[in-house]
């Protein structure tokens, strides 16, 4: 058998003179190393991760003191501190440009755009800190925002962590329920809002929400201006103001910049919360910065005046990685809205007018466009772009073959894998070497991350726990309202000790690449062998009938079944015919014992809002447990389509 040749090959070019081949050569400078290749620089990122750490700060420019010590308690994970004496600020670093070049690119759909240098952002933040001040806001407090993704939002979180104020975000079509599981478990003493926003070219009217939410929060409100009438919906919310009104009595001046420790809180993020209330994940302000400069400047390459996209909502921790790419002084662009409005090919519209060098993205985007027919390729100028990012699901090897094939045959590929636990990746792209289909090209500096056996030892060739050995710095610091850290423990140290088990199923390639097979606690256990659902989909879903899937265990005579769940294209029915069909494809691209006892046709598949779909919500649904959380769901309504089917008692 004569294996695949690899889509794309770093140039000599990069390979010399990229910031990943810059910094290697620095540290080696430093160091008075010599490292044979990046495997060996990998192994010392881990093994001296000190002076790995150390290393990022400074060739990244980090303003700040860093302080002698970078790492203490190393031997436990829990109680590992990275640089205790440190002192930063996370605005100062991501607002140390000035001047009339573009900070914020902003697209609204087809109904609004806006371009912000970086003095107008400067001035924005300082107007507000101001104001955040005037209101008794100071550091440790919490700032909730209910927002698109637009440049105000920027500027109320870095005016936020300017004064060390804790940022947390969701986007606006969360729900009153949604938004007060999230928002209510932390005590914000700000609530920020917009007036409404556009999706699918219409206005999506959030008046009753906010005044409903700042109702039960119990804390005053800010109305941000975008698609609605900010004073009508301030009037109609006790103690709401409007951004103008909040602002006007301040005049803008250089910003204040607190110091605060390397440890200090940043972030409340929260965990998808389909079956209980979210856990409120708090991230480092230091923690946060050099996982993200290392993240931007060496695995994605990312240059002062570049141009970077990702298309994100403010509910997911893709927008707090976007806005990081300020500290390298690149641009950034933001969309809010429908990605397939007014066409789909908007995205690539915008990307070509404004010469994106890094295309963010999710896995589902990608296979909505392959599906749908489009060739950016041949109908858009893509000449700027070298690096495509892709996250959210696993992207499959015929989505790796449709971006070589019909987006840019010579950018480079990067799926991209980790979380909101670590508001950032454990793998990802890496400039210096080869993209494989349907691989991660492998993990970040600095992260020992390896695969785990159920007896807890690394394997090779074979699918296991996605595992982190080692302390990093984006580990989080704690969860909120969690005052003995059992909560953290049980989330991440329960199943391996002193082992950060991430619940990722996936497995080591040849190339030493990862591929990822679906999370852990939704794999399937048939006859008790372990399967990953993103090797079904990765089958059924390359069908042209086919539209989306979702694929579960149910609990069958003493043993577990798979079921797969099948929207298909307009139209269309499962019949006998499509249905072995289905089970050839799954048989012959996968093995037998990935073919599903049941193949069941659903109108519409539950996701989050951030896109996912909801396996083990669907799975408590069809076991006849409650699901205890469907405010988090973009669409709680496709959860009644399992309830009662008649095709899963037989």
């Amino acid at each position: 058998m004569i294996e695949e040749a690899p889509l794309w090959v770093p140039s000599e070019a990069i390979l010399r003179d990229s910031p990943m081949a810059q910094f290697i050569a620095w540290c080696e400078k430093r160091h008075g190393r010599q490292f044979p290749d990046y495997d060996a620089f990998h192994a010392w990122s881990i093994d001296e991760r000190g002076d790995f750490w150390t290393a990022i700060w400074d060739f990244c420019g980090v303003k700040g003191k860093r302080g002698e010590r970078a790492l203490v308690n190393d031997d436990s994970m829990l109680d590992a501190r990275f640089f205790p004496d440190a002192e930063l600020n996370f605005a100062e670093n991501l607002l140390a440009r000035s001047g009339e070049a573009d900070a914020l690119l902003f697209r609204g759909e087809d109904k609004a755009s806006d371009r912000w240098s970086w003095d107008r952002l400067n001035a924005l933040v300082s107007r507000l800190q101001q104001a955040y001040r005037a209101a008794g806001i100071d550091k440790g407090d919490r700032i909730a925002a209910m927002m698109p993704n637009m440049p105000e939002t920027i500027a109320a979180m870095l005016a936020a962590a300017s004064i060390g104020a804790v940022w947390s975000s969701c986007s606006p079509d969360f729900g009153e329920q949604g938004v007060l599981d999230r928002f209510g478990q932390i005590a914000p003493k700000l609530f920020i809002a917009c007036d409404g926003y556009w999706y699918a070219g219409k206005l999506q009217d959030v008046s009753a929400k906010v005044t409903a939410v700042s109702a039960r929060l119990g804390v005053p409100t800010l109305v941000i201006p975008y698609a609605g009438d900010a004073a009508k919906v301030a009037v109609a919310t006790p103690g709401a103001q409007t951004l103008d009104g909040f602002i006007a009595p301040f005049e803008a001046k250089a910003v204040d910049f607190v110091p605060l420790p390397f440890s200090h809180p940043l972030y409340i993020l929260f965990s998808s919360g389909t079956t209980g209330v979210p856990k409120c994940i708090v991230h480092s302000a230091g923690g946060t910065l050099l996982q993200h400069l290392k993240e931007h400047r060496l695995h994605c390459g990312l240059c002062e005046g570049e141009r970077l996209f990702y298309f994100t909502t403010c509910g997911w921790m893709m927008w707090n990685w976007l806005v990081s790419g300020l500290a390298l002084g690149a641009t950034l662009c933001l969309f809010d809205g429908s990605p397939f409005h007014p066409s789909g090919n908007v995205l690539f519209d915008y990307a070509a007018e404004e010469r994106f060098a890094v295309f963010g993205t999710s896995a589902k985007y990608i296979d909505a466009l392959r599906k749908g027919g489009f060739t950016p390729r041949t109908t858009h100028d893509l000449a700027a772009l070298r690096l495509m990012t892709s996250t959210g699901s696993p992207l499959s090897p015929e989505g790796f073959s449709f971006v070589y094939e019909d987006i840019k045959p010579d950018v480079q590929l990067a799926s991209i894998s980790g979380g909101t636990d670590i508001v950032s990746c454990f793998v990802l792209g890496n400039p210096l070497k080869p993209v494989w289909r349907g691989e991660i090209q492998g993990p970040g500096l600095g992260l020992a991350v390896d695969v785990w056996d159920d007896e807890g030892r690394p394997v090779r060739g074979e699918k296991g726990e996605l595992v982190c050995t080692r302390a990093f710095p984006s580990m989080p610091i704690m969860f909120w309202n969690d005052p003995d850290g059992a909560k953290y423990r049980a989330a991440y140290f329960e199943r391996f000790d002193n082992i950060w088990c991430h619940g990722d199923f996936a497995e080591w390639t040849q190339h030493g690449g990862i591929v990822i097979h679906g999370r852990s606690d939704a794999t399937l256990n048939p006859g008790g062998v372990r399967i990953g659902t993103a090797e079904i989909y990765n089958q059924v879903e390359q069908m042209e009938e086919v539209v989306e899937a979702l694929c579960i265990g149910q609990t069958w005579d003493d043993d577990v079944r798979v079921v797969l769940f099948v929207r298909l294209k307009p139209g269309l029915t499962l019949d006998d015919e499509l249905t072995k069909a289905i089970k050839n494809r799954i048989r012959s691209g996968a093995s037998p014992r990935h073919v599903p006892a049941r193949i069941v046709q659903v109108a519409d598949i539950p996701r989050t809002k951030s896109g996912k779909i909801v396996e083990l919500a669907v799975r408590e649904v069809v076991h006849g447990r409650p699901v205890k959380n469907k405010e988090a769901l973009a669409n709680p309504e496709a959860l009644a389509l399992f309830a009662d089917l008649a095709e899963l008692q037989n």
